[in-house]
């Protein structure tokens, strides 16, 4: 896979082969950075259940001040530090773990999360109550999953597409 803009553009990145790992298609990557503009300059970034690590390492390649990735798969989370290692990424911080967990436990607020749960896992549902704290003022989730989603008040859904089966959405806290 390769990072499609910024710093590190059309620079190769590899992941584990696994078939539970759905990497953001590039088309789907180039829309949301085009929604969320190309220059990261200074943003905090979360990449909940990081996976091939795409949407972090392109959040980092265009500027990004610190990309925090949350993997819990021991493979991909090697492939991770493998590519942050590759990229000389020391922005990028890396966490072995269960996002939910890390979630529950974090303090800090991000500019944009990046919420790409695997498929009618649940987890999308039990993140959501607790992304308030988490999201900055003017802060954006960006989530992918497999069905449009109700967000709960509070939030407004500012864009949405699809690609295949996949579901995207821009949201910012009202």
């Amino acid at each position: 896979m390769r990072i499609i803009g910024g710093a590190w553009r059309s620079r190769r990145i590899r992941f584990a082969a696994n078939p539970s790992l759905r990497p953001t298609p590039d088309r789907v990557r180039e829309t949301l950075f085009n929604w969320l503009g190309q220059d990261l300059t200074g943003f905090t970034c979360l990449d909940l259940f990081a996976g091939s690590g795409a949407l972090g390492f392109e959040a980092a390649s265009r500027g990004a001040r610190r990309v925090l990735m949350v993997e819990r798969d021991r493979a991909a989370f090697a492939a991770l530090e493998r590519n942050k290692q590759m990229l000389g990424a020391d922005q990028v911080e890396l966490v072995r773990g269960d996002a939910l967990e890390f979630v529950r436990r974090d303090r800090a607020e991000y500019d944009v999360i990046f919420l790409d749960p695997p498929f009618r896992s649940g987890y999308g549902e039990r993140l959501l109550p607790l992304l308030p704290a988490r999201v900055a003022p003017n802060g954006w989730v960006y989530y992918e999953c497999g069905e449009t989603v109700q967000w709960p008040s509070g939030w407004s859904i500012e864009k949405e597409g699809h690609a295949g089966q996949v579901v995207y959405q821009l949201v910012k806290r009202t």
